[in-house]
């Protein structure tokens, strides 16, 4: 679509060329022919003597000929239903019953010149009906869906062949927000899919926020290279129409309900596969299971789970009351009646960290806190950092957390900026029992890498929940970290930028007190191997600052 748009005006300039019956020769393309000999014919599916207006899909194939044509554009009653290089368009009509059609088709020659004819397609039939999609798609006045973000498999692909699980999706389902504010699919929980009951034809709107999700496979369309999976600037703007029709699946008909839908002119549910026609697994009135046949791949199947609830609720509380902060705005040793100071490597950490904590690697000086890691021997280690906490100063239950601050550089360095449950040294609520909430980790072994994490019950240590971005320069500038987290989600953030979106609950150790922890690691479980040109290393913090 966003081609067809950008070739608007020069098309409608040209066709004013072609009327008044004078063009220059373009030298560049050699001599610029508007396409000749325009016909039409078209082929209804069943078709026969017994059933001359088809077996009632609806299903026709249309094709169009031309002298000079390179590709074909078809409107159908004034609509856009999509350009075939050679001429041959498979459509499902739209109205139910016996109708018959306009079909207007643009044959494009060299250059974009172009010849317009107008058709008519007469007597198709359409008596597909399923009233059950309809009303659930419909609300039988108008409904809105969103990405099923908060559901395991909202997104998910297998093979197109039958299996055991009836292919949902056998190779891959993403988690719970899994793609939330990633570097290429910030976009993807942005869309809106409006569907709407006009006089008994659905009517489509979609609302993506100005990008779309592209498979790897056909970010062409939105005008960059193939490669990843990737956001991209693509207009979906305009009224389409979806028609229902019998679904041609290899699922097993007790998990499917035997309905497929296709939008007309190229639309599609937030993730751009090459297809307008997915299958209806199952569906209610606030949630539908869908399967879509990839266009360039007919053994790949991709699987969508769509509802009525917005990912992100209108009611979603706003933190923007300051009620405590550090600015560092001070000198010497960090804030007693706000830090505390942690002391000696307490058998690694349970991370086999390499460091011995000490206060006097903590400082406060030109206004930020510096946390040094060095290489020294003291108590019997080779390395000395600091540790600071709030516990027992400062606790909280939700909110918004902003840090400024520069990181630490070196193989082996694991700066963190961290929180855990205040109730960890209570019976029955150790660790990972209270919850830990990792806003920001970084190790030097991978540089510019920052992560946030989430330790809880089934989810801790190398089986922690946790996300990535890739940030340049964090070890040679300052960038914000910051998370929001409320009874609904905690959502993590650097510069802004979205990371990590996850959805809390009663089920998960994140709706009590917690406290803050500053420090930077040597070595460990994740820290890694320690370089042995490592000397020193700080990482500076500008503020801190707590907002409810």
């Amino acid at each position: 679509m966003k081609k067809t748009l950008k070739n608007l005006g020069a098309l409608l300039a040209v066709i004013l060329l072609i009327v008044v019956g004078c063009q220059d020769d373009d030298k560049t393309f050699g001599d610029l022919t508007a396409p000749t000999n325009l016909a039409f014919t078209y082929d209804v599916v069943g078709q026969s003597a017994e059933f001359p207006n088809g077996d009632g899909t609806g299903k026709v194939v249309l094709r169009a000929t031309a002298d000079n044509a390179i590709s074909y554009k078809f409107l159908i009653d004034g609509e856009d239903v999509g350009v075939a290089a050679g001429g041959v368009k498979p459509y499902t009509v739209t109205r139910q019953g016996v109708n018959t059609y306009e079909v207007t088709i643009i044959a494009y020659g060299k250059g974009g010149v172009a010849s317009t004819a107008t058709f008519s397609m007469e007597n198709i039939l359409l008596n597909f009906e399923d009233p059950d999609t309809f009303d659930a798609l419909t609300g039988t006045s108008s409904k809105v869906w969103y990405i099923a973000a908060a559901e395991q498999g909202h997104l998910g692909v297998g093979p197109n062949t039958p299996d055991g699980n009836n292919n949902w999706p056998a190779w891959y389902a993403a988690a719970p927000f899994e793609k939330a504010g990633s570097d290429v699919s910030s976009c993807f929980y942005n869309n809106k899919f409006t569907f709407t009951n006009d006089n008994g034809v659905i009517r489509f709107e979609h609302d993506n926020g100005g990008a779309t999700f592209f498979n790897a496979g056909y970010t062409s369309v939105g005008g960059t290279p193939l490669g990843e999976d990737t956001c991209l600037p693509y207009d979906v703007t305009g009224t389409k129409t979806v028609t229902l029709g019998a679904a041609s699946s290899v699922v097993a008909p007790a998990n499917s309900t035997g309905t497929q839908f296709t939008i007309s002119g190229g639309g599609f549910l937030g993730y751009y596969i090459g297809t307008s026609t997915y299958e209806v697994l199952n569906i209610t009135a606030t949630r539908m299971q869908l399967r879509a046949v990839q266009g360039n791949n007919s053994d790949l199947a991709w699987y969508l789970i769509l509802t009525t609830q917005p990912p992100y609720p209108d009611d979603e509380p706003e933190y923007n009351t300051l009620i405590w902060e550090d600015q560092f705005n001070y000198t010497g040793a960090p804030d007693a009646s706000k830090w505390t100071m942690e002391i000696g490597n307490n058998n690694g950490w349970g991370n086999n960290e390499a460091q011995y904590y000490r206060a006097e690697n903590a400082n406060v000086s030109g206004g930020t806190l510096k946390i040094t890691a060095k290489k020294e021997t003291f108590n019997g280690f080779q390395y000395t950092s600091s540790r600071m906490k709030t516990q027992d100063k400062f606790e909280f239950t939700y909110g918004r957390v902003v840090m400024k601050a520069k990181l630490p550089a070196g193989g082996g360095t694991w700066p963190a900026l961290w929180m855990l449950g205040a109730n960890y040294d209570q019976p029955g609520q150790g660790w990972p029992a209270c919850g830990e909430i990792d806003m920001m980790e970084h190790v030097g072994n991978q540089q510019d890498v920052i992560h946030g994490t989430l330790h809880y019950p089934g989810n801790s240590a190398g089986n922690a929940n946790t996300s990535s971005t890739n940030v340049p320069g964090v070890s040679t500038d300052f960038h914000i970290y910051s998370i929001t987290w409320s009874p609904s989600f905690i959502r993590f953030f650097v510069d802004g930028n979205e990371f990590k979106t996850f959805p809390n609950s009663a089920s998960v150790p994140f709706n009590h007190d917690f406290f803050i922890i500053f420090n930077i690691a040597m070595g460990g479980n994740m820290g890694g191997a320690i370089s042995p040109t490592f000397t020193q290393s700080a990482m500076e913090v500008d503020y801190i600052e707590v907002y409810q």
